[in-house]
């Protein structure tokens, strides 16, 4: 177990229950292991929650690595409070079919954005040709 100086109040409750959001926008639920000063962590009995409306499903994952650059957020979880949230959870299955057509339907209404402002003499260029730097 690594302990970092300013990461002592964050590691006294080792057994409790941390939620770390991804830069890439997936949610992790696990017990923090380990965290060192980039932020590295080291997470166990780690879930992958995807939400979709009021409904969520977790990927179980295991023992999970996370990058420090990756981490967005890192935040205890209140197992008392987590058991009061109106969410409803459902099999893997389900959760996956539901956000793979939440995907197809943001798809086609940014294909609809696209064509109205091509019929105005504007274009939006494609994230994935914009240069990150």
């Amino acid at each position: 177990m690594n302990y970092m100086p300013g990461t002592a109040s964050l590691i006294q409750d080792i057994d409790k229950k941390h939620l770390v959001l991804l830069r890439d926008g997936r949610t992790l639920i696990g017990y923090l292991r380990s965290i060192d000063q980039f932020a590295n962590l080291v997470l166990h009995q780690t879930v992958e929650r995807i939400h979709v409306g009021k409904k969520y499903g977790d990927i179980p994952r295991g023992i999970f690595v996370v990058r420090g650059e990756n981490v967005v957020l890192l935040g205890e979880i209140d197992l008392e409070k987590e058991s009061d949230t109106p969410l409803q959870q459902v099999s893997i299955e389900e959760i996956l079919e539901e956000q793979r057509v939440e995907q197809q339907a943001k798809q086609e209404s940014e294909k609809l954005k696209v064509q109205a402002l091509k019929e105005r003499g504007l274009s939006v260029p494609r994230a994935d040709t914009l240069d990150e730097y």
